[in-house]
Formats: C-alpha cells, structure tokens, sequence
C-alpha cells in the first residue's frame, strides 16, 4: 500500500453545497466544501424494509420522510450561523428503483415498494404475441417475460387496482423526495433505474410506440418532469424548511441515483477506469459517452454527468453479506466495536489477518439473490468446507467471493465495451476495510485505489450542484479540485497468481454445475 496525499484547493468563497443521501441501510446529510472535503454530516440508520409476505420488500415513505428530515434538522443544529448562510445549493441521490405512488397532494398511497422486492405480476398476455419467436429466436423472450412479471407498476395494476386508479404521480424514491421539497412533481434523468418506460438514449420517457409503454403500461400522466443532471428541480418550500431545517429557497440540484454519485464522487469519468462499489448492492462500472448494452435488452444507465452512461454489472446483496456475517456470527466484535466505539469492520480485519489468501479452497458464489444479470434461479453457495475453516475462514470467503464475482462483472465489461481496465477505484461502506482493498488488488491484479472519503455518494450529488450554480464550469475541472486519492493498495503477486488459479479453474465453473440442482431446489421449495 502506499500513500498519496494532495494539497487541498482553497475552499473558493467558503461555499457549502448541502447533499442527502438516502440509501438502503441509511439517511445521511452532509455539508461538502468545493475542495470535496466533508464539512459535517449526520447519519441515521433505517430499517431496510418490511415485509408481510415471503420475497416481499416495502417501506413506509413517510418514515423516509421523517428520517431525511431529522438528519436534517440535526445536521443545522451542528452548525453555526455563518455555515448556515454558506450553503448554496440542495442536492440528493437515493437508493434506486424505490418506486412510490402518490395522489394529487402527493401523500402516498401504498408503502413503497422497493428494489429488493422480489413479488411477480402475471405477464400473461402483456407481451405481444407477434413478438414472442423474435424474442425466442434471440434468446429474449426469458428475460422481457422477467422484466414483466417484475414491473412493480405492472403488479399494483393488477392486484391493488384501486390504489392505481387513485394515483396521480408514480414515482421513484427521489421524485417523492424532490416533491416533498419543492412543491415540484419532477425528477433527474440519472435516477431512471427500474421497469420504466424510459428511453435511455434519448433520456427522456419512451416515444409513443415503443414496446416499453405495453411492457410497463405506465400512464405517461402519471410520471414526472424530467431534468438532466446539474440543472435545477426546484427551490426548498418554505413546509420543508420547517421540515428538515433547510434554509427555505435554496435550489434543489439534480444528481443521480446512489451508484452513478459514487462513480462520479470516486473521479470515474472514463471507461478505463472500474469502479467497484461496495455497498448493500456490490457493482462493477465504467462510465462511457456511448450507448454500450452489456446484455441485450439491458440498457446502460444515464451517469450523474449528463449525456454519458454507465454501464454496470451487480451483484444483489453485495455487502449486505458483510453485514449478515455481522449480525449472525459477529457478537463478540459489536460489542467491542461499541464499547470503544470503532467501526466492526475494523475488528473483522483483525480477525482474518491470519487467513491465508484463498481460504485454504473455501469458495463462495455471492448470488444470495438473482439479480438483473443472473439466472433467476440464482442462489449462494460455499463449498471446499474442511475441519480447519472456522468464522475467520468464512468472513474472508465471502470477501474473495464478491471481489470474484466483480471481476467476473470487469472481464464481462471489458469484453463489450472493448477497452481494457487498467485503473480501479473502489467506493461504497466496505472500501474502509483494508483488507477487502487488499483482497481486490490480489484478485484484480491490479492497484486497487481508494478514494479520500467514502461518501462518494454524497460528493457526486455535489459535484453536480457544484457544476449546476456555475461554481465549476465544467464536470472535468470539479473532478479535479474535489476528488482524489488517498491510498493505493498494490496486489502481492504471489497472491495473485493463487487467486487468478481459483478464479479460472474453480469460481467460473462453480454456477454452471450448480444450476441444476438451484432450480431443482427451487422446484421442491419453491422459494423464492
């Protein structure tokens, strides 16, 4: 590992730019500076989701509401007058494809449903049937039936009617937000994540006869403004003043969704450079100014920079598994993390200092839910278990497992885009873990760079406000002044030839002649 340091650009005028946060695991308010540094921030953790049936993910948007707004209040009760008034501009990211009804007041009228949400509409007869040998012939026709049965929208019409009668906007996470503090029904291009009738290359909703609008028969009434990244949606009401203790009249800056503001936050704007994200989802991007699908029918995403995308391979409850591994079999180590208050993470380290690299042939799958580029019958799996693995021996596993998997995603990518990565950053919670920056450097080959804050989440939303009100006059110079690096992790090549022999020889098998049995699984139980 070696250390780079950069002087930081005087803070120009003193200005702050105010961004929210709001993710699966956490609502977080941060004030950043235009050097990129975090000034103050405020986090509050939330229940990801409840659910009252087996597969089934909502939340209560009110409680996103009051937590956003607490973070808030909490955050300017930190602060003295003068960074109160240094503040210039609003901005958000959020979790994607959370998608929210609401009626003509806004207030909601069901829980939101959000991406983890694994129930099924009915797609019979939503396809037309002039399509199915086309879709069959390519290999299609399993994934748009996929797509179908997953539209939440498609769902709510068929088994809550009433409640899609009665609504006037259908929403993502971030257009609820974006209403609830301006008055405004509109949203950024860059958050279009989900079963939308959205056209990604023309960033705007679906022209009049594309397929989408029979896939996802979303009324076109129903859904809001759009915005490009960097312009306004609104100014700050004087309600959600009083609200969330945000100065009333401050523009609300259009970002992006929580991945494209870390790649952005990270200083990924071209696609040489990977980025691995380690949060609740674990993702694999690169960022381009052409129009890529990694997978037919799978649409690059609009970035947090407008008129590019990013292209993304995820793998579902990424981190989310660092965390179970927390909750099931880490007690000892929350409760020194607590008494000492230090992050968990830190100890976990500790704990596997002493693994050897490849776990002595324990291997993990991290397909603990199908996600959009898996098989749907996708589920986890370890094997090589003997009677010298213990917890150590399984926290390292599920590390090697992901960073696998993302180089799965990075080969895959380098393959379509045809331009080689020869740069990594890693973002997202679990890049604080020093030994996760060193597993990805062994596994990847290559330095594994870690960013000087790892709320790139927040600081990409920034940078787009930073750009929006003329502060930077271009996304390239605002990079540069507020990124940069802090450390890079070197890859041990001893530990890279090991890695690089299980990957081929063992991790890229694995899924293959596991499927039969996972869908054979799936048939007995039925789940999911």
């Amino acid at each position: 590992m070696r250390g780079q340091t950069m002087k930081d650009a005087k803070n120009k005028n003193g200005e702050l730019i105010l961004s929210f946060d709001a993710g699966t695991q956490s609502i977080r308010a941060t004030l950043v500076d235009t050097s990129g540094n975090i000034v103050q921030i405020v986090k509050r953790l939330i229940e990801p989701y409840f659910s009252e049936n087996p597969g089934w993910a909502e939340q209560h948007t009110d409680y996103y509401w009051k937590t956003l707004g607490d973070a808030g209040r909490e955050l300017m009760g930190r602060v003295d007058n003068r960074t109160r008034e240094a503040i210039v501009a609003v901005t958000l990211t959020t979790q994607r494809a959370t998608m929210i009804n609401v009626d003509a007041d806004g207030r909601p009228l069901r829980p939101a449903c959000l991406w983890l949400d694994q129930r099924k509409a009915d797609s019979q007869g939503m396809i037309p049937a002039m399509t199915k040998p086309f879709l069959k012939a390519m290999g299609l026709w399993e994934r748009v039936d996929n797509a179908v049965q997953s539209c939440e929208a498609n769902w709510i019409r068929q088994n809550q009617p009433d409640i899609w009668e009665k609504t006037h906007k259908y929403l993502l996470l971030s257009g609820f937000f974006t209403y609830r503090l301006t008055g405004e029904f509109a949203d950024s291009v860059a958050n279009n994540f989900g079963y939308l009738p959205f056209d990604n290359k023309t960033y705007q909703w679906a022209g009049r006869f594309d397929l989408k609008w029979r896939l996802f028969p979303i009324e076109k009434e129903k859904l809001p403004r759009l915005v490009k990244p960097a312009e306004v949606l609104g100014k700050i009401t004087r309600r959600a003043a009083e609200e969330t203790g945000i100065p009333e009249g401050l523009p609300l800056i259009a970002a992006g969704t929580d991945k494209g503001c870390e790649m952005l936050g990270a200083g990924c704007l071209t696609p040489e450079t990977g980025c691995l994200s380690f949060g609740t989802t674990a993702t694999f991007n690169t960022t381009t100014k052409k129009y890529i699908e990694l997978m037919s029918m799978i649409p690059p995403f609009p970035a947090s920079v407008p008129d590019t995308y990013y292209t993304e391979v995820m793998i579902y409850r990424g981190f989310w598994m660092v965390s179970w591994f927390r909750d099931e079999f880490g007690i000892l180590e929350r409760q020194i993390a607590a008494q000492e208050n230090i992050a968990p993470e830190k100890l976990f380290d500790a704990l596997i200092e002493k693994v050897p690299a490849g776990c002595l042939g324990l291997i993990l799958q991290p397909y603990w839910s199908p996600g959009i580029n898996t098989d749907p019958f996708a589920k986890g799996s370890i094997i090589g278990f003997g009677d010298v693995h213990n917890r150590a021996y399984l926290y390292r596993a599920i590390l090697e497992g992901l960073v696998y998997g993302l180089r799965e995603g990075a080969e895959f990518t380098q393959k379509r885009t045809k331009t080689p990565i020869t740069r990594l950053k890693v973002s997202g919670g679990g890049s604080q873990s020093d030994m996760a920056m060193r597993i990805t450097a062994d596994v990847f080959g290559i330095p594994a760079e870690r960013p000087h804050t790892y709320e790139t989440s927040a600081l990409g939303a920034a940078i787009d406000a930073a750009v929006g009100i003329g502060l930077y006059p271009d996304f390239s110079s605002a990079v540069q002044a507020m990124t940069r690096v802090k450390e890079v992790f070197e890859p041990v090549a001893e530990n890279h030839r090991l890695y690089d022999r299980l990957y081929r020889e063992v991790y890229l098998s694995m899924y293959k002649r596991l499927r039969p049995l996972l869908e054979k699984i799936h048939e007995i139980t039925g789940y999911p």
